[in-house]
């Protein structure tokens, strides 16, 4: 079998057939047979050898959830069984060190790692972390093979290393909610950017160069630092995403982004979308069209890092992971599901601001997404209030903004709304008509800064029921521009200014 393979495992269920595959001799054939209770043959599979990488695939019947079960794969004389495999729903967990933060690192550590032995049919692996500058087609190394989560070690091995407390969190939240097997796949590694997880297809789609040896990190990161090791654009996904393509899955999570605030951050709005696409494209292609085509693929926006910034670099990051667009699923990412996490900063982390030890309330916001997105759960609120339109009351210098839910306004004083905007200067009108003698007043920026306009604070006047007025400060003429929450470190811990009723925070826009 592949390296991936192994008792305690669990296969994707149906409607989709589990991909299983393996090594042999070149031209043999291999006998691949699923056993019940008491060696009752379920099903039976014949697969050839094929070069030149020497590999067989098949493809299970679909089954339903549950177990366990052995699957035998059998080449002449010699033979491999599994044992103790469950049928349910597979998920892949990926990204930089948000994602590898262990369930030992995490807020109320300890009671979380006694209730591991309550889920022995939520499974995991770990693959280790690794890097080519070749696509491969099996994994290298792992850190922790297909295993029961009965020990604590499984969970909390070390900082950083296994097993992902957001992917767990997650996946045992989905065992309640589903009652059928999970099986959880961690391939993450930390500090690196968006390009060392995209083929070259997606850096090539974004008109990023194929060797980005020469670029340089900036802000945090040593000014002389080139691109090499983990952050090589696609050496992780050679190594760490490529060999698990004929996997069938349910869906995928994401929880990264930090590194690409210093790095290539406005071409987020290209390169994510892109991996979404390629890595949807890829697994359905690698699992025989069992992986769907809109794969479910869920993410977390960035938290927070420092207070006070140089720039607004964390703020466009958590934009662009949305196209632009600022909710998900969207046009040009459907399927998709986005937990909000600018509200869940750390300061006094000890792991550092920008590793947030409350990795529950983000894998809970995830699993909504996942319960509405990936499971068809239509009546389930998963996402915040958004804006749907502004009005602006000139004379009174106040703009309505109207949201798409009820409001609970958590914090009213907070500057978190901004404006920009330009006003007529009657003052300054010089009697200067254009090409056909028509006279305008210009317009002056409401800011003492000109080109460009500066943003202002525009307070909160009241809140109602889905609606947030504000005081314009002086640009009450022309409105060019909102923004809500713009900023790296934008509230303190679940006190952002606006939430629904479920406790949802307002994600940001511009």
């Amino acid at each position: 079998f592949a390296s991936y393979y192994g008792d305690h495992m669990v296969l994707q269920k149906k409607p989709s057939g589990a991909v299983v595959w393996g090594h042999g001799e070149l031209g043999a054939v291999v006998t691949v047979t699923l056993s019940g209770a008491g060696g009752l043959i379920i099903m039976e599979k014949t697969a050839h050898v094929k070069g030149p990488s020497g590999t067989w695939t098949t493809v299970l019947d679909p089954m339903d959830g549950g177990g366990p079960y052995a699957l035998t794969a059998e080449q002449g004389w010699e033979n491999v069984t599994l044992r103790d495999i469950y049928f349910g729903d597979v998920w892949l967990c990926s990204g930089q060190s948000n994602m590898a933060m262990t369930v030992l690192q995490v807020a109320n550590a300890s009671q979380e790692l006694a209730a591991a032995t309550r889920y022995p049919y939520v499974r995991i692996f770990a693959a280790a972390p690794s890097r080519s500058d070749v696509e491969l087609q099996d994994l290298e190394r792992i850190d922790l093979p297909w295993s029961i989560p009965t020990a604590a070690e499984n969970l909390g091995h070390g900082n950083f290393t296994y097993f992902s407390a957001v992917c767990w969190l997650l996946g045992r939240s989905l065992y309640e909610a589903l009652g059928s097997p999970i099986g959880l796949v961690e391939v993450a590694w930390g500090g690196t950017p968006i390009e060392a997880w995209s083929s070259r297809r997606v850096l090539q789609a974004c008109g990023l160069p194929k060797d980005m040896g020469s670029v340089v990190l900036s802000s945090s990161i040593s000014p002389h630092q080139h691109l090499s090791g983990p952050q090589t654009p696609s050496v992780l996904w050679n190594a760490m995403i490529h060999p698990l393509l004929n996997m069938t899955l349910r869906g995928i999570v994401w929880y990264q982004g930090e590194a690409n605030a210093f790095l290539n951050t406005d071409q987020y709005n290209c390169t994510f979308p892109a991996l979404i696409a390629d890595w949807r494209r890829a697994f359905h292609a690698g699992s025989a069209g069992q992986t769907e085509p809109l794969l479910p693929f869920g993410f977390v926006q960035l938290s927070t890092y420092r207070h006070q910034s140089v720039d607004d670099s964390f703020a466009r990051l958590r934009w662009h992971q949305t196209a632009d667009l600022g909710v998900v699923p969207n046009a040009r990412m459907p399927s998709t599901f986005m937990a909000v996490a600018m509200d869940l900063g750390d300061e006094h982390s000890p792991y550092g601001s920008i590793h947030p030890r409350d990795k529950q309330n983000v894998a809970h916001r995830l699993l909504l997404g996942a319960r509405a997105v990936a499971y068809g759960d239509k009546d389930l609120v998963f996402q915040g209030p958004y804006p749907t339109r502004a009005i602006l009351e000139v004379t009174r210098g106040l703009l309505n903004v109207t949201y798409s839910q009820e409001l609970v306004c958590r914090q009213r004083d907070m500057q978190a709304f901004e404006v920009r905007g330009r006003k007529s200067s009657l003052k300054s009108w010089k009697r200067e008509g254009n090409a056909d003698g028509v006279f305008s007043p210009p317009q002056v920026c409401c800011s003492s800064q000109a080109s460009p306009c500066r943003w202002l604070p525009a307070p909160v006047v009241a809140v109602g029921f889905r609606t947030v007025t504000l005081a314009l400060s002086g640009c009450g003429t022309l409105v060019l521009g909102l923004r809500y929450a713009w900023a790296e470190w934008p509230c303190e811990y679940q006190a952002c200014p606006l939430y629904n009723p479920q406790g949802l925070p307002a994600p940001p826009f511009m």
